[in-house]
């Protein structure tokens, strides 16, 4: 293996341990310590890579999204599914990996929203255009649904995405601190039977 290579997996290693780290135990607990431990690399080899707490959060929350957008955008943009449909799928397959972790770490870009919009201006933005990125396909899927007609039209696809992806983020924080799938299943429910059916 060349060098390049060997230079890319310990940064991507040390990405995967700090992202399922920082998942489970949030900015403030994640220690350097912990995922150079879980990493098995000296602490030299995090700074190679990382300027510093604060850089390799933000590198996390690029990385996750890169992660994730291929499926998200594999769930919402699918045109062999109907809009409406594609949203259920989308709430389907985050209901199964909820279920499946007991009810516990949730989003990511969530639970930092949560933490650290407050603590850093630097990681706030990010946070942020991840979720505008999350909303402007939210958008586009609403009104594609609402042109054929199973959309509610009421009103505007933008301020539909906003409500879902909102009503969404909250439904998994509930969901952590009830350790209950319940509050996913209330926000289905109403979204879908109420406020999205045309």
């Amino acid at each position: 293996m060349n060098t390049t290579a060997v230079k890319l997996d310990t940064r991507t290693a040390l990405l995967e341990a700090g992202r399922d780290i920082m998942l489970e135990k949030g900015y403030t607990n994640t220690g350097i310590q912990e995922v150079l431990n879980s990493v098995g690399v000296p602490k030299g080899s995090f700074y190679h890579y990382f300027e510093s707490k604060e850089d390799f959060a933000l590198k996390i929350i690029e990385y996750t999204d890169q992660i994730n957008s291929a499926k998200f955008l594999q769930l919402l943009n699918n045109s062999a599914v109907s809009p409406l449909n594609r949203l259920k799928n989308f709430c389907k397959d985050k209901k199964k990996m909820l279920t499946e972790h007991g009810c516990r770490k949730g989003c990511l870009v969530g639970n930092l929203s949560q933490e650290m919009a407050d603590q850093s201006e630097l990681l706030r933005k990010a946070l942020d255009a991840v979720m505008t990125r999350w909303k402007e396909t939210f958008t586009q899927c609403i009104s594609e649904g609402q042109k054929k007609g199973e959309i509610n039209d009421a009103w505007p696809a933008e301020k539909m995405a906003e409500l879902f992806l909102s009503g969404w983020e909250g439904a998994i924080m509930r969901t952590k601190s009830l350790k209950s799938i319940e509050p996913i299943n209330t926000f289905v429910d109403l979204m879908f039977n109420h406020i999205l059916k045309s």
